[in-house]
């Protein structure tokens, strides 16, 4: 006797088929109409930093003369093709920038204009020659305490031509030290107080006289010089 295998319906074989397209169909629909995270606009490309306004000397370009690191600060000394105008950048670029004015008082600043030296409270003294004989010269003070740069506004003078910044006291901190000639303001600039014998002054910081050196006959008999570095013990009272 034969036996007969029981077949399936074409039509719940159709039914099957048709079923398991429209499942696989709808969830196609479903990941294509799934709502996408927005990209903020410009996001894309990051914004330009802003570019800062070029620095002008004297109404021209400043270029860059002399440069130092002090404390990790760079510190750059600017001025006009000239000379005639000079401005002091402290800090990464932009930084802050000072106004020189030893620049008006008619100085030749140069590449060995700018000296700078670290401590409690770095400072850098910029520094030029003035007159045809060099034997003058005026200089610049900046100090930076607790971060923050400033400049006093008080220029030194010196006639017998040297000026330098140097811990004297060694109290972590620099000071400047004036060489000129001992002799009354009444005779200053005069050929009499030329001839004078000189001395070194010491300032620090704030502009306060420490004191002064004995009378030498020529700024080179001072120890160090031209780039002179005295100690406490060479000071004294000054001369009144």
């Amino acid at each position: 006797m034969r036996t007969t295998a029981a077949r399936t319906p074409r039509s719940a074989l159709l039914t099957a088929v048709l079923a398991a397209v429209v499942t696989v169909g709808a969830i196609a629909a479903v990941f294509l109409l799934r709502p996408r995270p927005e990209v903020p606009t410009g996001a894309a490309e990051p914004a330009a930093a802003p570019v800062p306004p070029a620095l002008t000397c004297g109404g021209g370009p400043c270029r860059e003369l002399a440069a130092a690191t002090v404390g990790g600060t760079p510190v750059v000394l600017l001025t006009d093709a000239t000379g005639g105008s000079a401005r002091l950048r402290v800090g990464p670029e932009p930084g802050t920038v000072f106004e020189l004015s030893i620049a008006q008082l008619g100085v030749r600043l140069d590449q060995n204009s700018l000296r700078c030296v670290d401590g409690a409270a770095p400072a850098c003294l910029v520094r030029g020659d003035a007159g045809d004989n060099g034997t003058t010269a005026y200089g610049e003070l900046l100090v930076g305490t607790g971060g923050v740069w400033r400049d006093p506004g008080k220029p030194y003078y010196a006639d017998a031509g040297t000026l330098s910044l140097y811990d004297v006291t060694a109290d972590g901190r620099p000071d400047v030290i004036v060489v000129r000639h001992d002799c009354s303001a009444a005779l200053a600039g005069t050929p009499k107080c030329a001839a004078a014998p000189v001395l070194a002054e010491v300032y620090d910081l704030a502009g306060r006289s420490v004191g002064c050196t004995r009378r030498v006959t020529s700024p080179s008999d001072l120890r160090g010089w031209p780039d002179i570095r005295l100690a406490r013990t060479d000071l004294r009272a000054c001369p009144s």
